[in-house]
């Protein structure tokens, strides 16, 4: 596993996420979410996905301020950062 959360790594979970029935192609940086078919509910699924996969634990407002891909992606790697200087 890399010490970077990548644009990639959240397509693949995403469509994990989906069942693999949403694979998300192109560059998606910049959609917002709603835009892309996810809602609230699915951002705190991923969340919860990315947690497990990456040993992060987010707090429940976590992603509120996330409207697209490239915030998702900066938070995680604020968190990864955060863990990688505790540990």
């Amino acid at each position: 596993m890399s010490s970077e959360f990548s644009i990639d790594d959240l397509k693949r979970i995403l469509a994990e996420g989906a069942g693999g029935e949403n694979e998300l192609m192109g560059d998606i940086q910049d959609v917002a979410f709603e835009d892309l078919g996810y809602d609230s509910l699915a951002l705190l699924e991923t969340g919860i996905r990315i947690g497990r996969e990456y040993g992060l634990e987010f707090e429940d407002t976590a992603f509120v301020d996330v409207d697209t891909p490239r915030d998702l992606v900066g938070v995680v790697n604020a968190h990864l950062l955060d863990h990688t200087a505790r540990s």
